[in-house]
């Protein structure tokens, strides 16, 4: 069983930074892909970044290329975010999510999630 929760999120304008953190309790967090997901009003939940186990393996969305970067402390079962050259077009809940294996974008092979985090970039 693994328990996730969010925060770092806010307000900040275009073209800002922001960093989240994922807390995880569960002594097998370090043999879990841990996985950001976003979902803005209206639309569906999507895949943003994941990254693998051990750390060496990332993933993203075309849409955050070069803009986020994922990474993870598996001493301190965190996984973070970060976030640079926000648009507003980025402004969504923000998820965690865990499964172990492989990486994936599909919402639906992720087994853990947490309670999402807002991010609202403003014009």
């Amino acid at each position: 069983q693994v328990q996730l929760v969010e925060s770092g999120g806010g307000l900040v304008q275009a073209g800002g930074s922001l960093r989240l953190s994922c807390a995880a309790s569960g002594r097998t967090f370090s043999s879990y892909t841990m996985g950001w997901f976003r979902q803005a009003p209206g639309k569906e939940r999507e895949f943003v970044a994941a990254i693998r186990w051990s750390g060496d393996n990332t993933h993203y969305a075309d849409s955050v290329k070069g803009r986020f970067t994922i990474s993870r402390d598996n001493a301190k079962n965190t996984v973070y975010l970060q976030m640079n050259s926000l648009k507003p077009e980025d402004t969504a809940i923000y998820y965690c999510a865990a499964r172990p294996g492989a990486w994936g974008t599909r919402v639906g092979w992720y087994d853990y999630w947490g309670q999402g985090t807002q991010v609202t970039v403003s014009s």
